[in-house]
């Protein structure tokens, strides 16, 4: 059987291309910190689970170290209260609402930021505080500050953080408001995702510094930015290339979902293959023309819901059976009219990745843009 250290060793020399450690602090990071103190036990999806089922991997269980040291996200509370050590035994279902990120994804992150010895970072969302000890082996345990907004996740990280011999600054609180007594930070990494660049970040981040973060919504679009602050309150920015996701940020989720009725509406021809908006960029295209909207459906048959006016959008097969759409609308907001014309300008651009898009922040707004500032945009919802 493999000792940790040889299951941590083999973990960061398979990582490969752009998840490559090429940093030699982060490389020393990496084999280092036992990533086993901070998933004592986690969630594995049952595959084939309709809905999902989640069974419980405990220390010491057959396959629970190697799980640990495969470079996967393993899953550490369901449903904002339930954690792995509270289930007695079988399969479980929720929705995840934290996890430790896979090691590639931390380490290129961490990368991305340009964090060198001497600054000082704000971390947002500690979760099992894996992260916080890479940055604080590599930085100084004085540079970092992490904040988390679950006081029971918190309080599992810092005793984690601590096993692992690092005691950097942490704090239980909305990361959203950022550190509580201040700022004065080179750099922040927010390791949840947010609907639009929260102003205190702006505020606390030097300018010159730099903001890592991933931009989403409720129709689950996602957009990785590293912004440069340029100002109070002001930053530009490009979007990175890939394909990241993080949880929402507790505060900037959409309220809990009622009952959907779809109801009858306006129908025409829609210009657009409804199935363009369940690709990767289409959906973060989507979403930023009806930002107050969840998307469900799959494929050509999309469901539009606007969570503030009740508005709706559902499209399905021409009546003629010649492979057209037609779309339904109500409400008002008429919000198959704004994603078509979203659309439309995004594929006039040539349809970029979102590493086409930069981001603009001013006190007064953000913006998100394809190609250049005064190319097609869209509001953020702030």
């Amino acid at each position: 059987m493999n000792t940790s250290a040889e299951l941590r060793a083999a973990m960061v020399d398979g990582l490969t291309g752009d998840d490559a450690v090429t940093d030699p602090g982060w490389d020393r990071a990496a084999r280092t910190v036992p990533r086993e103190l901070f998933v004592g036990a986690y969630f594995l999806p049952e595959q084939g689970s309709g809905p999902t089922g989640y069974r419980v991997v405990r220390e010491g269980e057959p396959g629970w170290l190697e799980g640990v040291y495969t470079n996967q996200t393993l899953i550490t509370q369901l449903d904002g209260r339930t954690r792995p050590e509270e289930v007695a035994g079988g399969a479980v279902t929720g929705v995840p609402s934290s996890s430790s990120t896979l090691p590639s994804l931390v380490l290129r992150m961490w990368h991305q930021l340009g964090a060198e010895p001497g600054h000082r970072v704000l971390e947002i969302g500690t979760g099992t505080g894996y992260s916080t000890a890479l940055g604080a082996h590599r930085l100084g345990d004085d540079h970092v500050t992490s904040v988390e907004y679950d006081p029971v996740v918190g309080r599992a990280a810092a005793a984690a953080i601590r096993a692992a011999g690092h005691s950097p600054r942490l704090v239980i609180g909305d990361g959203l408001l950022g550190d509580p007594d201040g700022g004065g930070y080179d750099r922040l990494i927010a390791t949840c995702s947010v609907r639009h660049v929260p102003y205190p970040w702006l505020h606390q981040v030097e300018p010159g510094g730099k903001i890592l973060v991933t931009l989403s919504g409720w129709s689950f679009g996602y957009g990785f930015a590293l912004l440069t602050v340029t100002g109070p309150g002001e930053a530009t920015g490009r979007f990175l290339p890939g394909h990241t996701s993080f949880m929402t940020a507790r505060p900037h989720d959409r309220p809990p979902r009622q009952s959907i009725t779809l109801l009858p509406g306006d129908e025409r021809p829609t210009r657009i293959d409804p199935g363009t908006i369940a690709t990767w960029t289409g959906s973060w295209v989507a979403q930023l023309a009806a930002p107050s909207a969840e998307r469900m459906g799959a494929g050509g048959q999309q469901i539009l819901v606007d969570v503030a006016t009740g508005s709706q959008a559902r499209t399905a097969p021409g009546p003629d059976g010649d492979g057209g759409w037609t779309v339904v609308q109500r409400g008002p907001l008429r919000l198959w009219d704004r994603v078509e014309s979203a659309v439309e300008e995004w594929q006039s651009a040539g349809g970029p990745h979102q590493e086409g898009f930069g981001i603009t922040v001013s006190p007064t707004g953000q913006r998100v843009w394809i190609g250049t500032e005064d190319g097609p945009g869209w509001d953020l919802p702030i």
